[in-house]
């Protein structure tokens, strides 16, 4: 899915896909002055992959003097088959990505800063907030195109039986403690169909919805000093969301033990069966919700709880030029096309995903209710960028620290004293080698 592993990649695969996507820093004098640029999509729904081709192939009718050749790339794999290729100057020229996968690329002079290149309208279009996101030292390098809320999916039968509860609204979200105590509401015991809890967390990647979901809360964990140099704090503010998981599973019940260790897919059979009553989830996931659920079942989207900031955090997925790219104003036009406010919305509905782009987000068909479309537009405004955006060392601190860390408190196994210990000491430790 779109979770995304950026470390230990298998070599093999890697090595193997490198001279397909030869062309960056090859074709000048070799291939000539008119060979394709080559676009690295990861789309990989069927709908998203035929809309980028389509988008593709319209460009080249269009434009026979500069044409783009479509090369179909992998979530999974992304972060090391691109540093292979990096290195070993075989990258594709248009590179789609997530932003929160460019800070390694963008320190490393990988990937071309955009700044310049960035036509008037785009730069106007997208939000500021947005463009943070692949903004590295106050330069561009990755356009953010597509992003996520994470939002709760909820049985609408089992909602409207539970008593005095009340259903947010975008307007007016439950804050973390109103979510708690509706998830106790929803608990059942027993009974002819077993137990149906509140909620079910899938938090098999637990770090990047704890990080992101903590900035309604106002956490930050990551905060910057006074010499630039990022250090991590875990703060009142950081606590909440984690603490509250925890208590669902561990004081109240509310929430399924056993969902911890499962991706956002591996719920929905239990979902389907009213064991749970709601799930929290990326936006995207409603598309598997629409093929899989059972004749009849009746299902909701809403939004997930805020606190105080009433924001949460999001990385987008991105547009970027290599470094070495030899035409990078025509890639740019190539990069300006694909993101025309019609097309944006086109790749958002191919990926059941919100585009950045304000006049996109105006497009009708991302506004009505069903599919609770109309809610994640009204979100859209909520979104920023994920605290760790700019953290140099982060995919390193994500995987061997705060996995594990956030796994075992979360199951219980650890206490919160630990957590952070873990998080902070162990987790400056990991970052200050990336600093120094």
């Amino acid at each position: 899915m779109r979770r995304r592993t950026f470390l230990g990649a298998a070599a093999a695969p890697v090595l193997a896909a490198a001279p397909v996507l030869a062309g960056c820093s090859g074709g000048s004098k070799a291939s000539g002055p008119r060979r394709p640029l080559r676009f690295q999509s990861l789309a990989w729904q069927a709908e998203s992959v035929r809309a980028n081709k389509a988008l593709v192939a319209e460009w080249n009718r269009q434009h026979p003097r500069s044409p783009v050749e479509y090369v179909q790339g992998a979530w999974p794999t992304v972060h090391d088959q691109l540093l292979t290729a990096f290195e070993g100057g075989e990258a594709p020229d248009i590179i789609h990505d997530a932003s929160d996968d460019l800070a390694d690329f963008a320190y490393g002079g990988y990937l071309a800063d955009l700044t310049g290149l960035l036509p008037d309208r785009l730069a106007a279009d997208i939000p500021r907030h947005s463009l943070r996101t692949g903004t590295f030292q106050g330069r561009l390098y990755g356009v953010p195109f597509l992003q996520e809320p994470r939002v709760l999916i909820a049985n609408r039968k089992l909602l409207r039986a539970a008593s005095r509860v009340r259903v947010p609204t975008p307007d007016r979200p439950w804050s973390w403690a109103e979510f708690r105590a509706a998830a106790k509401k929803l608990t059942r015991d027993g009974g002819r169909d077993g137990h149906q809890y509140g909620v079910a967390w899938p938090l098999k990647e637990p770090v990047s919805a704890t990080l992101n979901l903590a900035l309604s809360t106002g956490g930050r964990l990551f905060h910057r000093r006074a010499d630039g140099r990022a250090e991590v704090r875990f703060e009142a503010a950081d606590q909440v969301v984690p603490r509250t998981v925890h208590d669902q599973v561990h004081a109240d019940g509310s929430a399924a033990r056993a969902t911890l260790g499962m991706g956002g897919s591996d719920t929905l059979p239990g979902f389907f069966a009213g064991r749970y009553a709601m799930v929290p989830l990326g936006f995207s996931y409603r598309q598997q919700i629409v093929q899989q659920a059972p004749k009849g079942f009746e299902w909701t989207v809403l939004p997930a709880p805020m606190g105080s900031a009433h924001a949460q955090g999001v990385s987008p997925q991105t547009l970027s030029i290599a470094a070495d790219c030899p035409r990078k104003e025509e890639a740019m036009a190539f990069l300006a096309f694909l993101l025309r406010p019609e097309n944006m919305a086109r790749l958002a509905l191919g990926d059941w995903m919100l585009p950045t782009g304000t006049e996109a987000l105006r497009d009708p068909r991302l506004r009505v209710v069903k599919y609770g479309w109309a809610t994640g537009t009204a979100l859209a405004g909520t979104l920023r960028a994920a605290p760790a955006q700019s953290v140099r060392g982060y995919p390193e601190w994500k995987d061997k620290i705060a996995t594990p860390g956030l796994q075992e408190y979360y199951s219980g196994a650890i206490g919160p004293t630990e957590l952070r210990n873990r998080l902070v000491e162990d987790g400056n430790l990991v970052l200050a080698r990336y600093q120094r």
